[in-house]
């Protein structure tokens, strides 16, 4: 290959191939590769960050570049192996003629393979050779029960409670960003790691390197985002169920709370409060005076969030106006139908700029006006019938190319109109999220989890995953969605997803709580009456000895207002998850790498909850230091492990004295 230098980038050329690596931040380099001539000048997630320590140097046979801590270095044939310092953290992977090695030739593997589409792009992948004993974290959400990722296969692909931020920290000191939002997967295996993008015009990905995962993740969110300050008044409880179906049931809960003197900081409104979807306003008849409504939930202190879907039926208010415009998502063949849950629906298109603006300005009028200023964006992956990725067209592309973008677009809509109204306490709810979401007051929920002790397991590594993503602020359904009340352990499940969701971003009840044996209010097939609701899911809805439990660790959140929000200030400063990884705290022990079913809530606190049926003691490890426990203020010396109680009321916490 030849080699030569552009500003602070290396560039490699060789046949029809094109490299580009380039200093991006601190400590990092971004990597890029195409076969056209040109490169598409996207930076696709990543905002440029100047380099501080950049160092070129060529020679006839070879060519490195060094940014601060992490180097690279090419051979003639453009092979890559990548340095923290001197230690070697990662290798292109090669079986081929073109890059023989040690191992044999005649696999003709290349770590760089574009398999080009007749008449298209490329399916990209990239292969790199595995490190032994790696530990792999992040890449947003996936619902299983694996903190470490190695050995996992992870589509790269959003659905409903899967969520696709490609972007992991290693136990080997660096952390790396497949900076692509097409459709695709990565094979994390013992052998070696793919990655894979099923329709793209270039390889695009992003390496850092550093002491800490502290540094790690601080340098990654520099440079795509970081969340802004946390408001104050959504630090403690919020209230939701599905599904709230007149503003008088509203204003009853909140009257409620207020009666028996439990602080409500959130009420939400759930879906269906429309007349058809798309409409994306009150159903007058279930809703005559939102504005009154406002002024009486503001005069208790509760701010209102209600549910926007992207969802748009054929028969609603904007249907023409937005199809005659090409505001919507497309689909290659057939029926433009993207979705039939209760409506022949499509889909808004957050990809166009014209669609956001149409979307909020419709929210403004039919929301914000009445003085509701947070909005609760379910369906944001958006959902399809099936996902049928090669089905749909984006304004940005085909679905294979840029489909995983979408939601942290949505949230750009939002975000981007509340700030034109002068806001600054803004936070959104949304079902899924894109590497930088977090940028746009995203508050990501895990989804329509299953209300059982295997799934609050997976809530677990979900948030800590998600956090080491990018994404400090989380939270799951409290006790679930898909959920029966009448099953014999729902409440213990109930207290101790309670208990987590204490020692979570934000504490939010949320639940279809069957049986479903409510009536509907109406029997039309359309209109905020049509559709079913759950079962009561406020906090006195599951006996006294639930609610008792369940208020003691909403006052104990409340007193801890104040630090909860120095954590959520840190991750405005340096990108630190709230829930974080043992190791995260503390690298340097090598048993914090391997524990997965407790975590630090911020620096101070660790908890260990409680994540099987009938547990009644659990096994707690405390990392070098003095720690106390926060019931019984016992004190413990920490690098050792001790057995706790854990009968219903105690979720075992210590505080780093």
């Amino acid at each position: 290959m030849r080699f030569y230098q552009e500003k602070n980038a290396l560039i490699a050329k060789g046949g029809n191939e094109t490299l580009n690596i380039q200093a991006w931040g601190r400590n990092a380099l971004r990597v890029r590769a195409t076969q056209y001539p040109e490169f598409t000048g996207s930076n696709q997630a990543l905002d440029y960050v100047e380099p501080e320590d950049v160092e070129i140097n060529i020679s006839s046979e070879t060519a490195e570049i060094r940014n601060g801590k992490v180097r690279c270095v090419l051979d003639s044939r453009g092979f890559l192996i990548f340095y923290k310092d001197e230690k070697q953290i990662l290798k292109e992977y090669y079986r081929s003629f073109h890059g023989a090695n040690e191992h044999s030739p005649c696999m003709k593997l290349d770590a760089r393979e574009f398999k080009s589409y007749v008449g298209g792009d490329y399916s990209i992948t990239m292969r790199f050779e595995a490190n032994e004993n790696e530990k792999i974290f992040g890449m947003g959400q996936y619902q299983q029960p694996n903190l470490n990722l190695k050995g996992c296969v992870l589509e790269l692909a959003q659905r409903n409670s899967q969520i696709s931020i490609p972007f992991y920290l290693s136990s080997y000191g660096y952390g790396f960003l497949w900076n692509n939002p097409g459709v695709g997967e990565v094979m994390f295996g013992a052998n070696y790691t793919q990655w894979n993008s099923r329709c793209s015009k270039e390889l695009d990905y992003w390496i850092t390197a550093d002491d800490t995962p502290k540094d790690i993740i601080r340098n990654y969110t520099q440079v795509t985002g970081r969340a802004p300050e946390f408001p104050e008044n959504a630090l403690g409880l919020w209230q939701c169920k599905l599904r709230y179906r007149t503003q008088e049931e509203v204003l009853e809960v909140a009257r409620e709370y207020k009666r028996r003197g439990i602080p409500l900081d959130v009420i939400v409104i759930d879906f269906f409060h429309w007349v058809r979807q798309g409409d994306w306003s009150f159903d007058p008849e279930y809703w005559p005076d939102p504005k009154a409504m406002m002024d009486e939930l503001k005069q208790m202190g509760v701010r209102c969030m209600v549910s926007i879907w992207p969802t748009v039926d054929r028969k609603s208010v904007n249907f023409n106006e937005m199809m005659e415009r090409g505001l919507f998502i497309r689909t290659e063949r057939g029926s433009i139908q993207c979705f039939d849950f209760q409506g022949d629906t499509v889909i808004y298109d957050a990809t166009n700029p014209e669609a956001r603006e149409f979307i909020w300005q419709k929210s403004k009028e039919n929301y914000y006006n009445y003085g509701i200023d947070m909005f609760w964006l379910d369906e944001a992956e958006p959902e399809f019938s099936a996902y049928d990725y090669e089905h749909f067209r984006y304004y940005t592309g085909p679905a294979l190319k840029v489909a995983n973008s979408y939601p942290k677009l949505h949230a750009k809509a939002y975000y981007d109109g509340l700030k034109a109204e002068g806001r600054t306490d803004i936070v959104n709810l949304l079902r899924s999220a894109w590497v930088g979401s977090q940028k746009y007051a995203a508050l990501v929920w895990s989804g329509d989890v299953l209300s059982s002790f295997a799934s609050l397991r997976d809530q677990l590594s979900a948030g800590l995953n998600i956090g080491i993503a990018g994404i400090p602020w989380w939270v799951s359904d409290t006790g679930g969605f898909h959920g029966d009340k009448n099953w014999e352990h729902f409440n213990e499940l109930l207290i101790r997803w309670f208990q987590f969701s204490t020692f979570c971003p934000v504490l939010r009840m949320h639940g279809d709580r069957g049986p479903h044996d409510i009536p509907p209010l109406s029997d039309l097939d359309y209109g905020g009456g049509f559709s079913f609701t759950g079962q009561p899911n406020e906090l006195w809805s599951y006996g006294e000895e639930a609610y008792e439990i369940m208020k003691k660790y909403l006052d104990l959140r409340l007193s801890m207002k104040d630090y909860i929000k120095s954590v959520l200030d840190e991750a405005s400063e340096n990108g630190s998850p709230v829930i974080r990884t043992m190791f995260y705290e503390f690298p340097e022990d090598e048993k914090c790498w391997e524990l997965k079913e407790q975590y630090m809530f911020g620096s101070r606190y660790l908890v260990a909850p409680v994540l099987y049926q009938g547990m009644t003691e659990r096994t707690v490890y405390l990392p070098e230091g003095i720690w106390k426990s926060i019931h019984d203020g016992c004190i413990y010396e920490g690098k050792q492990e001790i057995l706790v109680q854990t009968p219903l009321e105690i979720i075992p916490v210590f505080e780093k004295l």
